[in-house]
C-alpha cells in the first residue's frame, strides 16, 4: 500500500479544494457587498472599502496560501518516512505490533482536514464583517 501511496494525489485534492473556497467564497462576499449597497449609503461606502481590501489583499493572500500544499507535502514525508523507520526497527525487533498499517495516513488525513479549515476560517473573516454589518440595522 505505501510504495503505491504518493504526496500529488493529496496535493491535487487540497488545490482543488482552495479553488473551490477562494471561488465560492468570492461569488459570496460580493453578494453581500451588493446587498450592503443597496441599504445606505455608509452601508454603500462599506461595501465599497470591502472591494478595494479584497483587490488589495487578495494577491498576497493567494500567494501565501499557495505555500500551504508545499508544506504539507513536506509533513506527509516526514510521516511517511517515520512510519518505514518505525516499521524497519520493530522488523529488526520483530515486533509487528507496533503500529496499525496506514495509521500514518490517518494521521496525515486528519493534519489536512485541519488545515483545510483553519484556511476556510480564514477566508471567511470578510465575511463575517460584511455579515455583521448586514445584521446592524
Amino acid at each position: 500500500m505505501d510504495a503505491a501511496l504518493d504526496y500529488p494525489a493529496f496535493r491535487q485534492i487540497y488545490l482543488s479544494m482552495q479553488q473551490t473556497m477562494e471561488t465560492g467564497i468570492g461569488n459570496l462576499r460580493g453578494r453581500l457587498r451588493a446587498k450592503l449597497a443597496a441599504r445606505t449609503p455608509d452601508m454603500s461606502r462599506l461595501a465599497e472599502v470591502d472591494a478595494v481590501m479584497e483587490r488589495a489583499l487578495s494577491p498576497r493572500e493567494r500567494s501565501l496560501l499557495a505555500t500551504v500544499p508545499g508544506l504539507l507535502g513536506g509533513h506527509f514525508e516526514r510521516l511517511r518516512k517515520a512510519d518505514r523507520e518505525t516499521r524497519a526497527d520493530a522488523q529488526a525487533l520483530e515486533d509487528a505490533s507496533v503500529i496499525a498499517p496506514g495509521a500514518w495516513l490517518t494521521v496525515f488525513r486528519k493534519d489536512m482536514r485541519s488545515v483545510l479549515l483553519a484556511e476556510l476560517d480564514l477566508r471567511f473573516q470578510p465575511v463575517e464583517g460584511l455579515l455583521a454589518a448586514l445584521r446592524t440595522r
